[in-house]
């Protein structure tokens, strides 16, 4: 009978302590709902807790031809909902996503600025600091070096409102990491910085380490911690992760790796075996 007070106490205490060991991780692990098949559903936050991530990095919702996202986080019976259940199982997002950008142009579309701005306000409601900003197809600076002009001129509006908000706008370019510097200078603003992505610096044929000691702890916000698809991120002999790792430990950077994609080819369309896997191995690595 002695023990049961005992084991109470000592229950209540790991269930107020596991949300301060979360916040004291220098490197926490999220994954995407859009890649869990679960895009702005509650349900990607559940299945986030039971995969063993540290928290999801949620989309904005389908662009297409519409003004701006198709957004339900602006909806406040919505957002409560998500805010509430975040809150249950001791998850974070980490990052509101604009993938919609990723076939859209970002530099031809007249209402950018009502897209930006629905997101920085979403992340407002929400407490989230980051956004990310894939240039896209056809705002790919290495194929279309005559958009550049172009591309500056918004990132630095885009810049001006994410700095007026006090939250970050990773941005996601093919180039390497010297030409990001130079992309970063011209635009000129805190407010906009690089979301790393490991598939795109091992795609074009280059060292990640080297890639992330150029750009610098500072300039990196975010980073997509995953390879194309074909083997799980353990069976990778492209990536090196214990290397990668010890490149960030003595860059003193800290923040959240997500997993993108690093599927196996055998069976692509598991989304609980694929990304539990992956959340596990790098878990084992960074935690």
């Amino acid at each position: 009978m002695t023990r049961k007070p005992f084991y109470i106490a000592s229950l209540l205490l790991m269930l107020v302590a596991a949300p301060l060991l979360l916040s004291a991780q220098r490197y926490k692990i999220a994954l995407i709902d859009l890649m869990l098949l679960k895009r702005q559903k509650l349900g990607a936050l559940q299945l986030t807790k039971d995969l063993g991530a540290d928290g999801v990095e949620v989309d904005m919702g389908g662009l297409g031809k519409r003004p701006t996202f198709d957004n339900q986080l602006l909806n406040d019976t919505v957002r409560q909902q998500y805010l509430n259940k975040i809150r249950d199982l001791h998850i974070e997002i980490p990052s509101l996503a604009m993938t919609g950008y990723y076939a859209q142009s970002f530099c031809e579309r007249e209402e950018y600025q009502q897209s930006i701005a629905d997101c920085i306000k979403t992340m407002q409601l929400m407490d989230v600091k980051i956004a990310f900003l894939p240039m896209g197809v056809q705002c790919d600076l290495v194929k279309h070096p005559e958009l550049r002009a172009k591309v500056v001129e918004r990132l630095r509006e885009a810049g001006k409102m994410a700095e007026a908000a006090k939250v970050v706008i990773g941005i996601e370019t093919p180039l390497s990491a010297a030409e990001q510097l130079k992309l970063l200078r011209e635009i000129g603003s805190p407010a906009i910085r690089i979301y790393f992505n490991v598939a795109d610096a091992i795609g074009a044929g280059r060292d990640v380490t080297s890639e992330l000691k150029t750009l610098g702890r500072k300039n990196i916000c975010q980073i997509h911690i995953t390879n194309k698809d074909g083997v799980w991120l353990e069976n990778d002999p492209q990536v090196d992760m214990p290397a990668i790792k010890k490149t960030l430990d003595k860059m003193k950077w800290k923040g959240w790796l997500v997993v993108e994609r690093s599927r196996d080819a055998k069976q692509p369309t598991n989304v609980k075996v694929n990304y539990g896997a992956n959340t596990k191995y790098l878990k084992s690595v960074f935690q």
